[in-house]
Order: C-alpha cells, then structure tokens, then sequence
C-alpha cells in the first residue's frame, strides 16, 4: 500500500507545487502566484499549521483509542462567519514550517499511537502535504490517511489523490447557493460540493470500517432552516445509503453569526430529530448521532510536537 502511494506520489508532486504559480488547488481558482503573495486563503508558498495533536473526539473509527492524529492546518477557502477555529482558520495564527518538519511531525504522532492521519482543511496547503507524505511514507508511515475537508473542493485537484488518500470525511454545510455566499462567502458551493463528493465516493466507495478506506459525510445542523438537509440525503441516496452520516448537534453562534439572527442561537432538540427522521426516510442507518454535546476533554498535545512548534516560531522571531 505504502509503495503504491509512493508511486502515485511521484506523479503529481511536481505538477502540485508548479500549481502554486498561478494557484487553481480549490475551486476559488485565485489564479495566485503563491511564491509571491498569498491566495484567497491566506498562504503562501509554506506549510503553516495552528497544532498537531491526537484528538479523540472525531467519529468512533478516525481516533479510534489512540486518537486521531490531527494536524490543524491555517488558512481556508471559506470564510464562515460562525467558524470556531477563526484565528487559524481566516485570521492567519499558526506557524510556518518547513515539509520536512511536517514529514517529522506525521511520523511523531504515529509514534505516539494516533489510529489515522488527521488532516484538517488541506487542500490549499496540498503541495506541501504531497511532499510530506513523499518522506513519510519512506520512513514507514502506514497509519490511514483521513482527508478532512468542508466538501468545497476542485474534482480536478481531488482526481490527483486517487489511491493515496484511504478516508474522505466530507462536509455538507449548504444546500443552496443564496446561503453558502451569506454565511461562508463561498459561491456555488452546493453545485461543486456534489461534483467533489461524487469524485470522492469514485474513489474510496462509503466508509468500510474494516478496510479503513471509504467516505464519510458529515452535517453539521444549522438553526432557522438556512439548509435544506432533504437535498443532501436525496444526492447522497444516488450514491450509495451505505455512507455513513455524522449529524452533529454542536453548533454555536461564534464571532460574526451574532449579526444574522436566524443564526445567532443553538440548535433545538426538535430541529435536530427532524433531520434525523428525514436521513432515516431516505435509508441512511450508518453513521453517528449527538443526543447531546458535553463538555470534555477531546484533544491530548503531544509534547515533543509542542517543543518543535515552540522552536520554529523563536527561531522566525530571532530572524526578525
């Protein structure tokens, strides 16, 4: 397995990192020159990441006991008004790194038992990630690799990952356009997130637990009916009912939702349980559910990751 994504690895390395000259990674299409100014999405031409830790509050099979090897990578190609990861996310907090400290940290978090390789919003940071993984692999990394991603990705960019990714975990956020640009300022994101998730599925099939390979989707519910949560199910039964959902229950009114009132409270519980029914009427029995969310303890940091972050980030202000 390990040799074959090596293989693939080889093939689209280059053309990767000669995409970031005029920058078409995510459907944003900037069109950047990302050696000299940063995209859409706030980067540049280095790896930057907010923390890598084993995090044990994604799905039952991504953390597994060990966790889930997590790397938060800065930056996006949405700019949600709700977000809760803001000041990495579209505020720019994180660290710059080079790959072969990214390379290291992949292999620390294996090292320290995580179940899957965590990694959280990466395409725009894909290049670096490619040549990551190139080094990694070499030095035996074998851990599942989990492409945790909002769904609002470029089918092209997702083709060149065929047989290196094993798990797709695919946001549904919107499904219709009206809401995607007033909430995310993400255009058409419900006509290209269909086209990604089918390339996904074409891919790796619905999750096998077993396997460790094939699609998950996840929804995370919104208040006041800004998501039609029928046109999901109805898509996704056109692919397969034996793609297991995660419905998530926890959504707040972070940073900027407080200025739209349909979304400035919690979810109710009624709210909740209507999309569960409805998912349950199109057939979809595999997945996860929040009766409720709790307040505990998700994420464990690894201290030797802690120490190279903290090192990075003296040695750029000494070079100040």
């Amino acid at each position: 397995m390990c040799q074959e994504k090596l293989k693939k690895i080889e093939k689209i390395e280059e053309t990767l990192w000669e995409n970031l000259k005029k920058c078409t990674l995510c459907p944003r299409m900037c069109g950047i020159n990302r050696y000299e100014k940063t995209g859409f999405c706030g980067l540049g031409d280095r790896p930057k990441i907010s923390n890598a830790v084993l995090h044990f509050g994604e799905e039952p099979p991504i953390s597994g006991k060990g966790g889930a090897g997590t790397i938060f990578f800065s930056g996006c190609n949405m700019k949600c008004v709700y977000c809760q990861n803001m000041g990495f996310s579209q505020m720019g907090v994180g660290t710059e790194i080079d790959v072969e400290d990214l390379a290291d940290i992949f292999l620390i978090l294996q090292e320290h038992g995580a179940q899957t390789l965590n990694l959280v919003t990466p395409t725009p940071q894909l290049p670096f990630i490619i040549s990551a993984l190139r080094i990694s692999l070499s030095k035996g990394l074998k851990i599942p690799i989990v492409y945790n991603t909002s769904g609002y990705e470029n089918p092209e960019t997702l083709k060149l990952l065929d047989s290196i990714v094993d798990i797709y975990l695919a946001d549904l956020r919107y499904s219709n356009d009206f809401s995607s640009q007033k909430y995310s300022k993400t255009p058409n994101y419900w006509t290209i997130a269909q086209k990604a998730v089918i390339e996904m599925f074409r891919q790796v099939g619905a999750f096998n637990e077993e396997k460790m390979k094939g699609l998950i989707v996840r929804i995370l519910i919104l208040p006041g009916k800004v998501v039609d949560y029928r046109e999901f199910f109805s898509f996704l039964s056109t692919l397969s009912t034996r793609i297991p959902l995660s419905l998530m229950s926890q959504y707040l009114p972070h940073f900027d939702a407080k200025k739209f009132p349909e979304i400035n409270r919690r979810v109710h519980q009624t709210e909740y349980e209507e999309v569960l029914e409805m998912a349950e009427e199109f057939g979809f029995v595999e997945g996860w559910y929040q009766s409720e969310e709790k307040e505990r303890v998700t994420a464990r940091g690894v201290k030797e990751i802690s120490e190279k972050l903290k090192s990075l980030q003296l040695k750029a202000y000494n070079s100040l």
